[in-house]
């Protein structure tokens, strides 16, 4: 303290004598003044880059990423396979369709409609002999995929003019439903009124039949159609194409591997909202139940523990869950092929300007991808079988697995005895051809990715806001080969115990919105039609109605026909159904036990039984119909029986009947979530 104190007395007395030029504070303020300045040009430029550097890095991306038109130039293509996808079939038949299209001297891309610009459909035109084609499923009651969307939308409320497009269309969906095809339908017609040219004709795909053999006719038919239109010919490679190459990791790091993860790296233990098909939640499993007391099947009931989520659900909503192979069936592959299952790979697509730079989430290892990602299970396509027939030493072998792989009527009727009617998964062929050793990288190529399961939620999140109810039965049957094929999903629930050593089971899963709805005015009554597991939705509307009551709303009458096999086997929910009755929650539980008498009942006989007021209910009270369960027989069924009522106490003839239902439908008050 004292030697500034000193300084600051001296100052005067040594200005007085004259001898320094500048005093002690003149140089403090002219330092100052010039650090300021020097200071102040510094801090401009700076402020200045910045935004002149966002300007360069920022927009180049995502051109990039979504001008699908760009991409093709760049990468010297010409034909655009876009697939509408909800399990992943429509997804593989594009990949198919954009490897085809090398053997014909042209070059194609598998694309998803999300990940692009489609109103670029326009510019395709600026590329010399340009195609699109579009693999489009159906899903739900005519509805487009979620992938698809965004291009359903884009259709609809655009007007593009699409003159110079070139394209065809292939249609995935199951004859059973009400909106067979609706989707590729919709796609077809609305491309050909905004000026496209249609180059083949539509390909109508019916999973309740044989959906492999109808894509391969189709296929087989608009290549040929494809040359003739564009004036080029096949060259006759028909050699495999591989997509991807292996790269096998040495001594990489744990936490760069993914363990059965589907999306961002080590996501499952550091969860991350918002929850979804990219991102599930892995949900507690807090109870685990078996429902029937009797007979040779296992019906469940599973609650999930959405606590702290911030997942939101509806009644009528289905949950999807990811579920992992067995064990046993992984192990026997990798011993038949004789191969560390623990090797930890990538396989990196040839084409690095894919959007898709691997077929699963890699680097991972065998073990992980034939656990988590790959579909084992399924019977494998005719593609798979052509692909691999390469690898069989027995030239007999080869040549079978060629002959399912081909339209021949032959071929095709081997593919439907030897793989479809036996059941025969990729290792129950591999175990049945022992001259057949792949290498295990090209399979895991091949096989398709393992796909969510969809349940119709059991449960109201007015009541069970922190808690997702499923209902099922666990699927397990014997096959001609006489293996025991185990339903993947089921079984895997089945195995969850809530907690196991202190250990809790957990299940990934996000929530799936549905159009199935219960009726925005509680006063109108409701008719629920669901044997068996398909009374899943309507105990979520049975507990939200007894909830609206409580609210001291008022609810309309609320009618369930249930159906199960034996009053003292499999009534399930028995107790709590009765309990509702007996509250007045149920106004009538209506329940047909097909197998407790001679003749067999069903839900549409007690439909019949109560014509008169299932007529006064939907004619005169406005009330909303829904069914849940089989659509091969029972919605089908279901449905007629409404039709012969319409008629008989409606004075209808059968066409009136069938447009009264139409328009039920049309309305909202007819809804359907079916499965085949």
């Amino acid at each position: 303290m004292a030697d500034p104190q000193m300084e600051a007395s001296a100052g005067p007395e040594l200005m007085e004598e004259g001898e320094p030029l500048l005093s002690n504070l003149d140089i403090f303020l002219f330092s100052l003044i010039v650090g300021l300045f020097i200071y102040w040009v510094v801090f401009r430029k700076k402020t200045e880059a910045i935004p002149e550097f966002k300007k360069l890095e920022t927009p180049a991306p995502a051109a990039r990423e979504t001008s699908f038109i760009e991409k093709m130039k760049k990468t010297g293509k010409n034909i655009v396979v876009f697939y509408g996808s909800q399990t992943g079939t429509a997804e593989e038949f594009a990949n198919r369709l954009s490897k085809d299209a090398q053997r014909y001297g042209m070059k194609g891309m598998a694309a998803d409609p999300e990940e692009y610009d489609m109103s670029e459909l326009s510019r395709l035109k600026e590329i010399d002999n340009s195609l699109a084609i579009f693999c489009m499923a159906t899903y739900g009651e005519g509805d487009p995929t979620d992938n698809a969307q965004d291009f359903y939308d884009w259709l609809q409320e655009g007007d593009a003019d699409l003159d110079g497009l070139n394209y065809t269309v292939f249609a995935l969906g199951n004859k059973t439903y009400e909106h067979y095809n609706a989707m590729g339908k919709y796609v077809d017609k609305r491309l050909s009124e905004l000026g496209a040219k249609r180059i083949f004709d539509l390909g109508l795909g019916d999973d309740d039949g044989n959906l492999e053999e109808d894509f391969v006719s189709w296929r087989e038919q608009f290549w040929p159609a494809v040359c003739e239109h564009f004036g080029v010919e096949a060259t006759g490679e028909e050699s495999s194409i591989r997509q991807y190459e292996l790269k096998v990791h040495e001594d990489l790091n744990m936490n760069k591997i993914y363990t059965g993860e589907l999306g961002r790296l080590k996501s499952f233990e550091n969860q991350k909202p918002p929850f979804d098909s990219k991102n599930p939640f892995l949900a507690p499993v807090t109870v685990n139940r078996k429902l029937n007391k009797g007979g040779d099947r296992h019906l469940m009931h599973l609650e999930l523990d959405i606590t702290g989520s911030k997942i939101r659900y509806e009644s009528g909503d289905h949950v999807a869950v990811y579920p992992t192979n067995d064990a046993t069936i992984v192990n026997r592959l990798g011993e038949v092929l004789g191969v560390d299952l623990d090797t930890v790979i990538s396989l990196n697509n040839l084409d690095e300007e894919s959007n898709k730079k691997h077929p699963f989430p890699c680097p991972t290892s065998y073990r992980t991808a034939l656990t988590h990602y790959l579909d084992i299970t399924n019977s494998p396509r005719t593609n798979v079988l052509y692909e691999l027939a390469q690898y069989a030493s027995d030239p007999k072998d080869q040549e079978n697995m060629r002959k399912m792989a081909s339209s021949s009527p032959e071929g095709k009727a081997l593919y439907q005895s030897w793989v479809l009617d036996s059941c025969r998964n990729i290792l129950a062929i591999l175990e049945d051809l022992p001259s057949l050793r792949p290498p295990i990288d090209h399979l895991c190529e091949l096989l398709p990715r393992l796909q969510a399961r969809y349940y119709s939620i059991a449960s109201s999140s007015k009541v069970h806001p922190n808690s997702i109810h499923i209902c099922a039965v666990v699927v397990e049957y014997k096959t001609k080969t006489g293996r025991t094929n185990k339903g993947v999903t089921t079984n895997w629930l089945k195995s969850k115990v809530p907690t196991d050593n202190g250990h809790k089971a957990t299940v990934p899963m996000y929530i799936r919105k549905s159009q199935f709805r219960l009726p925005f005015k509680a006063s109108n009554p409701v008719i629920m039609i669901g044997p068996g597991t398909g009374i899943a939705p309507f105990m979520g509307f049975i507990q939200e109605r007894a909830w609206l009551r409580e609210q001291g709303k008022e609810v309309g009458e609320t009618v369930l026909y249930f159906g199960c096999r034996h009053k003292n086997e499999d009534f399930l929910y028995q107790e709590e159904l009765e309990a509702f009755e007996k509250e007045g929650v149920l106004t009538q539980l209506n329940v047909a036990f097909s197998r407790d008498q001679e003749h067999k009942v069903y839900v549409q006989h007690q439909l019949k039984n109560n014509k008169e007021a299932v007529w006064r209910q939907i004619h005169t009270d406005n009330a909303h119909i829904y069914i849940c369960g089989d659509a091969r027989n029972m919605a089908r069924d279901v449905q007629t029986t409404f039709y012969e009522i319409a008629e008989e106490l409606g004075g209808m003839m059968h066409t009136q009947a069938v447009d009264y239902i139409k328009k039920l439908m049309t309305k909202g008050r007819y809804s359907q979530d079916v499965w085949s």
